[in-house]
C-alpha cells in the first residue's frame, strides 16, 4: 500500500507542471477567443471599414519595455523574505535559496540602471556621453 502511495506521489509530482501549463494555455486561449468574438459582434454593427481597422488596432497589446529596477526591487524583497523565513523557521536550505533570490534582485536593479528603457532616459544617457 505504501509503495502505491509513493508511486502516486511521484507521478503526480511529475505531472503537476504539465497540468499547470495546460491550465494556463487553456485560459489564455479562452480569453483571446472571447476578445475576438467581441470584436466580431461589435464589427457587425459598424458600416465603415476604417472604424473596424481602428478598433482592431486598439485591441493589439502594446508591449512596454521591462522595468528592471521595479522587478529587481520586488525580487530583492522576496529573497529577503525567504532568507528571514529560512533563518527563523525552516533552516539553512531556505536561507541559501533566499540569498540566491536576493542576489538576482540586486543584479536586476543594477541592470535597470545600466540599461535604461525609457526614451527620456536613453536621451539623457546619450547627452551625458556626448558631454564627456
Amino acid at each position: 500500500m505504501e509503495s502505491m502511495l509513493e508511486a502516486a506521489t511521484a507521478i503526480s509530482a511529475i505531472l503537476m507542471p504539465v497540468l499547470l501549463i495546460f491550465v494556463i494555455f487553456f485560459f489564455v486561449t479562452k480569453m483571446e477567443k472571447t476578445k475576438f468574438d467581441a470584436v466580431v459582434e461589435i464589427s457587425k454593427g459598424i458600416q465603415d471599414p476604417s472604424e473596424i481597422r481602428a478598433l482592431i488596432e486598439e485591441l493589439h497589446e502594446k508591449k512596454r519595455p521591462i522595468d528592471y529596477r521595479r522587478s529587481g526591487v520586488i525580487t530583492l524583497f522576496v529573497g529577503i523574505g525567504l532568507s528571514l523565513f529560512g533563518i527563523f523557521f525552516i533552516g539553512d536550505i531556505l536561507k541559501g535559496a533566499g540569498l540566491l533570490v536576493t542576489a538576482i534582485g540586486v543584479g536586476s536593479i543594477i541592470a535597470g540602471y545600466l540599461y535604461p528603457n525609457d526614451s527620456a532616459e536613453i536621451t539623457k544617457a546619450v547627452e551625458r556621453f556626448e558631454e564627456q
